[in-house]
């Protein structure tokens, strides 16, 4: 199966489910999912892949649906909730750092044969993590903050809080999905790859953010539609 394809299941899956973990689990799901994505998206982030022409981190798609969580909370439940997701993202990477980094305290039994891989797995964990908790915490909080700046000034310019969801959705996702790409990726990789590699991955990483970012808004619209009956389930 092609890198393509499998990027393509990938989101149809992963935005797929954020939508069912917030119909049946509410709000709760949805910080569940916050907690699932940030662990699996740092480690996911460590796989240089060929995809549609462009070199890329896998990764990208999994933070795309942090943004969507957020997105969803901030539409559906308020502005004090999607700050709520935003804090349990950074609480759960720093949690993760610590648990991930005390593994590699233990002196392997001499039948171990899987201390070696997670060493050079998770030996670059911290930098990657720390990198995200505070790129994350820059950009997660500036997405919430755009939203519902985009947001106040559309409902005062038409007298419809329903209206212009599109655009608040994707304006504040956009910008905030650059200022993620730039700085992720410089604080990141910066003196693990080339300059040159380092702007291919920028290049490519916010080019699959800005159609990961289109294609998240029918998610925003359906999540709107099941709010009331998601929220019976907080």
């Amino acid at each position: 199966m092609s890198n393509e394809l499998l990027l393509i299941i990938s989101l149809l899956l992963i935005y797929t489910s954020v939508v069912l973990f917030y119909r049946f689990l509410g709000k709760s799901g949805l910080y569940c999912w916050t907690v699932l994505a940030t662990i699996a998206a740092n480690i996911e982030a460590l796989i240089v892949v060929d995809a549609f022409g462009m070199e890329q981190t896998l990764g990208n798609i999994l933070f795309a649906s942090t943004f969507l969580v957020t997105d969803i909370l901030s539409e559906t439940e308020g502005k004090k909730s999607a700050q709520k997701a935003v804090i349990v993202g950074i609480v759960t990477s720093i949690i993760f750092i610590l648990i991930s980094q005390s593994w590699m305290l233990y002196t392997p039994n001499a039948n171990d044969w899987a201390s070696p891989s997670i060493a050079s797995v998770f030996s670059n964990t911290p930098r990657l993590m720390l990198s995200s908790i505070i790129v994350y915490a820059i950009v997660q909080a500036f997405d919430v903050f755009a939203y519902h700046t985009i947001w106040s000034k559309t409902t005062k310019l038409c007298n419809d809080s329903k209206k212009f969801l599109w655009l608040r959705n994707n304006g504040s996702t956009l910008i905030s999905q650059f200022f993620n790409t730039l700085l992720f990726t410089y604080a990141a990789f910066y003196g693990v790859y080339e300059t040159g590699t380092l702007w291919n991955i920028v290049f490519s990483s916010y080019v699959i953010f800005i159609f990961t970012s289109l294609l998240d808004t029918p998610a925003v619209y359906f999540a709107r539609k099941l709010a009331p009956k998601a929220k019976t389930n907080n």
